[in-house]
């Protein structure tokens, strides 16, 4: 099989004062298939890789080793630290937004994150809300795949697990993204053959498709096609 080395950024989210949002364990895990056993705060960025087979099974199965970026730092940063933060985001083929399912602010600071590492740090000053007035068609001509991956499902009760993940289901609408909720320190959840599993295969493959094999403009094959950016305004965005 072939192997290429192919650089990947694993976005940061870690806001404010607020506690983890366990983007360090989730990268072990995607790297590593275990669980972090001593999680700490991340600084400046840490780098780790994992081995992905591309279109696995089919006759166009190739290895790559894919790099995850995880970046550290605040929303709120000064303008000096988000100006180094910006180093990490040239040349990335990819975005993995990861948020706090426990946290409803950690899922509104994704808005803001996304938009600084997609070069477009333009958001209104003050607190995003629910339902606020920003405008989606900033994200309509976005060329990198991105995946929303929710953590700390295990620590939600079971009478309160529907609504959040109705909640964040919008999330990932509003970023024509995928989504993956699980707990980081349960393997399971990412395991061979499931869905999880299968969404971030997915999302890897059209990682590696759109950096290595597809000019632009072209449609990924196999991909359905998510409903496209309207007008309106950004849903229910929460996060750590």
């Amino acid at each position: 099989m072939e192997s290429r080395l192919l650089p990947f950024c694993h976005f940061p989210f870690n806001t404010d004062l607020i506690t983890g949002v366990g983007k360090s364990s989730l990268v072990h895990l995607l790297c590593q298939n275990q669980v972090l056993g001593n999680p700490s705060w991340t600084v400046g960025c840490s780098v780790d890789v994992r081995v992905h087979d591309y279109k696995e099974g089919t006759p166009e199965e190739k290895t790559y080793y894919i790099e995850l970026w995880d970046v550290g730092g605040s929303v709120g940063s000064a303008s000096s630290v988000k100006s180094t933060r910006a180093v990490f985001y040239n040349s990335v083929n990819g975005i993995i937004l990861v948020h706090d399912l426990t946290n409803k602010k950690s899922s509104q600071n994704l808005y803001r994150w996304s938009l600084e590492a997609l070069n477009r740090d333009l958001v209104p000053t003050g607190v995003l809300v629910t339902n606020g007035d920003y405008d989606r068609e900033q994200f309509a001509d976005n060329q990198i795949p991105l995946l929303v991956i929710g953590t700390k499902l295990d620590q939600i009760h079971e009478a309160k697990r529907h609504e959040v993940l109705t909640r964040t289901a919008f999330l990932a609408e509003d970023f024509n993204a995928e989504e993956i909720n699980l707990d980081c320190t349960n393997p399971r959840y990412l395991a061979a053959g499931s869905s999880n599993a299968v969404k971030l295969s997915r999302f890897f493959d059209k990682v590696i498709e759109k950096r290595y094999f597809l000019r632009e403009g072209n449609q990924i094959p196999g991909f359905s096609d998510r409903k496209r950016f309207g007008g309106g305004t950004l849903k229910s965005l929460h996060y750590d």
